[in-house]
């Protein structure tokens, strides 16, 4: 399986975009999902995650408000939405699939990664 973004873009503060994430093979059908980032010059973070039925959802405190994150099984598809965007929102933006049915934050637990997309937000 894999998982491929869609692309991301450059938007002005206070903007929105959609991310989204498709899947082939096991990735997205039946397994958690998450998007993780990486600013310019860190590591990659977790920033949500789903579980495989949607029921279950979690955030990190900085987006919670925010990014949704939903899914359409039928089209094998995980969205992110983004609103409300700050320049601290700015990095790579990356689709992750898990080994569990659940979202994890842990980087460990995802076995198919996207390949990542920029989003810029400007000032």
């Amino acid at each position: 399986g894999q998982v491929v973004e869609s692309r991301g873009g450059w938007v002005q503060a206070g903007g929105s975009l959609r991310l989204s994430c498709v899947g082939s093979g096991r990735a997205v059908r039946s397994d958690g999902m998450g998007w993780f980032r990486a600013a310019p010059g860190k590591g990659r973070v977790f920033v949500a995650s789903i579980s495989w039925s949607g029921g279950a959802t979690d955030y990190v405190d900085s987006v919670k408000g925010r990014f949704p994150i939903s899914r359409d099984n039928a089209r094998s598809t995980v969205y992110l939405q983004i609103d409300s965007l700050k320049p601290e929102d700015t990095a790579v933006y990356y689709c992750a699939s898990a080994r569990l049915a659940w979202g994890t934050r842990k980087q460990s637990e995802y076995d198919y990664w996207g390949q990542g997309t920029q989003v810029t937000v400007s000032s």
